[in-house]
């Protein structure tokens, strides 16, 4: 007696034998679904957080005109450190404590991320938000080539066709800048390699070190940094701005930047958890499904956006190809987790009048 275990109609491959254990049909295609609605909602919530936290750093930055992005970042680090701090204490989440591999386990984790933090908040006070979301989708090509380079994976021909639409978008968006500035290009670009980095070697981190957990991730992420920031915000000068801003007084402002804090450590749980879900590629594309609200919404609020027909049309290309690589990222994921049921499912029981050894 033997097993034929059939993976596709050209393929047979013998002699596999079937689990006892093995889930029906029906019950794999749940699993699949949950995980699908798993990857769906951390990629959604990895969005909506992305978007609200753009928004409040360029209210913050910009409309009260605080003086320093590297104390706004410091503010939220302080605040994923405390937040998880707690919740530990409480024995609402678990991540390992202290000790001298916790830094070696992480390693290039907080320097991504302090690097990511900075120039992620200099190129929100420098440039336009439509401007910024469409130099932000340039993270895009470097996640897809850092995941070939490191992780050594392959993309679909229309894949790449979405990015190079993307890719042409920007580009077209960005020759027609009216308000051109050398800065913020330079921070948006160091912004996009930090961000592609800090998701590839989150994915990798998540799974080399499983101890460490989401939460050890980010946890250590942000304490291994504070101090190290905190002084550097005040060999710059910094921080000494930050202290005789003269709005400290205004409740409004003080909303905003405890919000910003607070949005700060809901951000990077947002990323940890969608690349946990997802690949790295999976969390930047979705950046792109968010860019799409914030680029348009830019264009009436906010008073920083000049119009051009040039631009709004790279606009209109980058974020339609940002669309259109979504929905086939997802819809491609899903087809994959309904093929791969069917295909387990597909065994024949053959009985053999004389035994033979194949």
């Amino acid at each position: 007696m033997s097993w034929i275990h059939i993976r596709s109609v050209n393929r047979i491959v013998p002699n596999e034998p079937i689990s006892t254990t093995n889930m029906s049909a029906e019950e794999r295609r749940d699993a699949a679904d949950h995980s699908a609605l798993l990857k769906f909602l951390s990629a959604v919530f990895y969005a909506a957080s992305s978007f609200l936290i753009t928004v409040v750093n360029k209210t913050v930055l910009t409309s009260f005109r605080f003086p320093s992005y590297l104390c706004l970042g410091i503010g939220q680090m302080i605040t994923t450190v405390v937040v998880l701090y707690v919740a530990k204490m409480n024995k609402m989440v678990q991540f390992p404590d202290f000790d001298r591999s916790i830094f070696f386990k992480i390693f290039p984790l907080p320097l991504l991320y302090v690097g990511n933090h900075v120039t992620g908040l200099g190129s929100t006070k420098k440039l336009s938000l439509p401007m910024f979301t469409v130099l932000r989708k340039f993270t895009i090509l470097m996640t897809m080539l850092l995941e070939a380079y490191m992780l050594r994976k392959t993309f679909p021909r229309r894949i790449v066709c979405c990015v190079v639409a993307i890719m042409f978008g920007a580009l077209v968006a960005a020759s027609s800048d009216l308000a051109f500035d050398v800065g913020g290009y330079t921070f948006i670009l160091l912004n996009d390699a930090f961000t592609a980095a800090y998701g590839v070697f989150t994915k990798k981190k998540l799974g080399d070190q499983v101890a460490l957990g989401k939460y050890g991730v980010l946890f250590y992420n942000a304490l291994l940094l504070v101090i190290p920031t905190l002084l550097a915000s005040a060999v710059t000068g910094d921080l000494h701005k930050a202290v005789a801003f003269e709005d400290w007084g205004k409740t409004a402002f003080v909303l905003c930047f405890l919000i910003s804090c607070i949005m700060g450590f809901v951000l990077m749980y947002s990323i940890v958890l969608c690349s946990y879900y997802n690949s790295a590629l999976t969390t930047t594309v979705v950046g792109a499904i968010k860019n799409v609200a914030v680029a348009y919404i830019g264009i009436f609020v906010g008073g920083d956006y000049l119009f051009s027909w040039t631009n709004f049309l790279g606009l209109t290309i980058c974020m339609s190809g940002g669309l259109v690589y979504s929905y086939l990222t997802f819809s491609t994921s899903k087809s994959s987790g309904s093929d791969s049921g069917d295909t387990q499912e597909q065994k024949i029981h053959i009985t053999e009048d004389s035994p033979r050894k194949h």
